[in-house]
Order: C-alpha cells, then sequence, then structure tokens
C-alpha cells in the first residue's frame, strides 16, 4: 500500500455510510473488493439490526408568559411513535434527589441514554427525554440522529425522545421553559448489516484475528473513525500475504460498530465455537492523524502492557500502552475470554473530531497513516510468526469487572 492508494480509498468512501443502510452495504463490497484486489479472498456475513427510520418528529415548548416555540429536532430512531405533552425539567444530575424531578415531566439531559440511565428515569415516571449535542461556539446547528438501543429499551417501555442541537439546549434552560410537547412518527423493522471477512491461511489451526469497523455515524463521513483503521487492516495485509506464517491472519472489517459493537458482537457469538483457536484479537479504531499519541488499550494480562512498550522502544515507536476496556471491537473478543487489545492514534478534540460533519480526509495525514500500519504490522508479523502465542488466553479480574461496567452488567460504583 502506497500513499496514493491510501488517499483513493478515502476518496472513495468519503461519504455516510450507517449500520444498516445500502451506503454501509456499498463500503462493505467496496473493501470486500480492495481485499481482493491485493489477492485474498473475501466475503460478507450478513446479520439482523433493528432498523428505525423516521418519518418525523417535533418539539414544541411553552416558555414564561404563555409563548410556544418550535425546536429543531430529531427523533431517536427506536424509540416508538406518538405524542407526548409534560411539564420540562432540565436534570443536569441523575442521583436520586435528582432523579425523583422526573415523575410525570420531559427530561433535558446533559448525558446520553445508557442502560442505567433509562432505567432510572422509568422508574422515577419520566413522560418524554430530550438531549442535545453539537457545541454552542460552532457555526453550525447539527443535530445528531440517535437511537433508543434495543439493550437499552428491552423489555421495558418505550419513551419518545428527541435530540437538539446545544445552542437550543443552553436557550432552553436559560430562558426558563415550562413545559415541551413531543411528536415523534417511526416505521420501525429489521435490517441487515455486515461484517466482511478475509483470511490468510497460517501452518496451524489457530488464528490471530484483526478487526476494524467500517460503519459511520448519522453525521459523519467516518474517514479518521474508522476507515483508517480499515486502511490499516489492508495494509497488515498487503505486507503479509506472501508469507507463510505459523498463524492464521483472519479479517475482520466489522459493521455497525457504531451503535454498540453490533458487528463484532454478531461474529463473536457467530462463531462461538471457534473462538478457542482464536490466539488473540488487534483492533484498529483510528488512526494516522498529524497529530495525537498512540495508544493500545489491553483487554488481557498485563504483561502485554509491557510487552507492547518494549517493543515500540525497539522500534523507536511512540506508544501509551494500558491495561483496561476500550470502546470498539476489541470488547466483544475479550467479553468471550479472547486476549484482545485495540491500537488508535487519539488526536485531541481541537484537531480531530468524531462523530460529526468534521471528520474527514482533509485531518489525516497518509504519510501517517502508513507509519501506523507498519508498526501494527510488524507487531501482528510477531504474534503471527511466534512458536506459540505468548500471550496468556486469559482475562484478568480487572479488565473482567470493566467489562461488566461497560456492558451494564453492573453498576458503576462510583
Amino acid at each position: 500500500m502506497n500513499k496514493k492508494q491510501v488517499r483513493q480509498i478515502l476518496k472513495d468512501t468519503d461519504f455516510i455510510h450507517i449500520s444498516g443502510s445500502p451506503e454501509e452495504k456499498k463500503v462493505a463490497e467496496y473493501l470486500k473488493k480492495c481485499c481482493e484486489n491485493l489477492g485474498v479472498k473475501a466475503k460478507l456475513e450478513a446479520f439482523e439490526v433493528e432498523i428505525g427510520d423516521v418519518k418525523s418528529a417535533s418539539l414544541t415548548v411553552t416558555l414564561p408568559g404563555g409563548k410556544t416555540q418550535e425546536i429543531p429536532c430529531k427523533g431517536y430512531r427506536l424509540c416508538g411513535s406518538g405524542t407526548v405533552e409534560a411539564p420540562l425539567v432540565y436534570l443536569p444530575e441523575l442521583d436520586p434527589a435528582s432523579l425523583t424531578k422526573a415523575r410525570d415531566s420531559i427530561v433535558l439531559l446533559d448525558t446520553g441514554v445508557g442502560v442505567f440511565t433509562y432505567q432510572d428515569l422509568l422508574e422515577n415516571g419520566v413522560k418524554g427525554i430530550i438531549t442535545y449535542d453539537g457545541n454552542v461556539h460552532y457555526a453550525d446547528r447539527d443535530m445528531d440522529l440517535k437511537e433508543l438501543r434495543p439493550r437499552v429499551s428491552e423489555g421495558k417501555e418505550k419513551k419518545l425522545a428527541v435530540n437538539i442541537n446545544a445552542k437550543d439546549a443552553f436557550a432552553l434552560v436559560k430562558n426558563g421553559a415550562l413545559s415541551a410537547k413531543i411528536s415523534v412518527q417511526q416505521k420501525e423493522s429489521k435490517g441487515k448489516s455486515h461484517n466482511v471477512i478475509a483470511e490468510i491461511p497460517g501452518e496451524t489451526e489457530e488464528w490471530i484475528v484483526l478487526s476494524a469497523h467500517l460503519d459511520t455515524t448519522p453525521l459523519s463521513r467516518g474517514s479518521y473513525d474508522n476507515m483508517t483503521g480499515c486502511i490499516g487492516l489492508l495494509c497488515v495485509m498487503d505486507a503479509l500475504k506472501n508469507t507463510r506464517h505459523r498463524y492464521g491472519l483472519r479479517f475482520i472489517f466489522c459493521g455497525s460498530e457504531e451503535r454498540g459493537l453490533l458487528g463484532s458482537r454478531a461474529w463473536v457469538e457467530a462463531h462461538e465455537k471457534e473462538l478457542d483457536k482464536v490466539a488473540l484479537n488487534i483492533n484498529l479504531d483510528m488512526i494516522g492523524t498529524y497529530m495525537g499519541h498512540f495508544l493500545a488499550k489491553v483487554s488481557a494480562e498485563e504483561g502485554l502492557v509491557h510487552f507492547i512498550r518494549y517493543f515500540a522502544a525497539g522500534k523507536g515507536f511512540g506508544i501509551n500502552p494500558s491495561q483496561g476496556v476500550y470502546s470498539s471491537d476489541s470488547t466483544p473478543f475479550a467479553d468471550k475470554g479472547v486476549p484482545a487489545l485495540s491500537f488508535a492514534r487519539i488526536a485531541g478534540p481541537n484537531q480531530a473530531t468524531i462523530h460529526n460533519r468534521y471528520d474527514t480526509p482533509a485531518i489525516l495525514s497518509d504519510a501517517q497513516i502508513l507509519k501506523d500500519s507498519a508498526f501494527v504490522t510488524e507487531f501482528t508479523a510477531f504474534m503471527a510468526d511466534s512458536a506459540k502465542c505468548p500471550v496468556k488466553r486469559e482475562i484478568p479480574e480487572k479488565v473482567k469487572k470493566d467489562l461488566d461496567y461497560y456492558n451494564s452488567r453492573k453498576r458503576r460504583e462510583d
């Protein structure tokens, strides 16, 4: 892979491609073709996802003095359909005392709507939910198209929810809005997302699995997050395809990561009987920015953290490795007992942002993408050529605890 090829891939995929959409499938087919152009066979594996097609959404608020105002909004996918009207309450805190204010009210939150937040709101009698994103200082008035994730609402009553821009949220609080009326109409159905699978067989039946997600959020073209990771996988594939390694290399370009790691979760569930043959998962999620530090988040033994630090030092490659859970496709592997890690180059929020319109090819360095990919290639080759993969096949208790928190099986004690 060279700079010209990197830039061409960024150009060819420079459009929004969200989970379950025709555009996401187009990118999946494109990456499959990229693998085949490198001489590596690839296939698409479909998996089911929930689809929420929002037809209309509105938010009307009543201000002091009785004046009403229409607030631009986007309805949450999968929150149901209907209309609800109630007093409006701003909840900057979600402690038990603050939550009592949610009863029979529509609440404006500073946070997203996770499993425990939603559970607490329902238990305290909430009528509807308003969230916001964007920045009061940005020129745009973008609003993300959010969803009430099925794992959040599973087995629970659905409450109508809308998302607004940060500027409007600020104004609602500043002006003391008294009540709100939310209306959402949508069609909910089942759809398909796709993983792309490519393999370079090894001398044994065991595998090193490399992963990166191919989808975007509804506002983002996803060049940084995460076409760079997909390009990284292609670079590793290109560099190692003509050499026979002890461990086989399996590449998974995951769909629907942005909706809760759905592609990697689907793959580990569908291939659970094969996981005892997976020695290690190496995940790439965002590399190649002009500025920013390179990290490794290790969901495996502490020894791997130290090894990565030593390995990188030997290569003259700056890195910050640590043990824990990274919010990406390495996590479902670790949750199934497979040692896993994620590599990423994280730029500061004033240099490169994600999940918004500013994630474009302009913030990326072709040279840095290749440098980051070269390091991942050397690390992968070391593991794939080991007589025995040196990483212990065990997940430490500390990481298991973090996985429970991440997957909302346990509430954080703090």
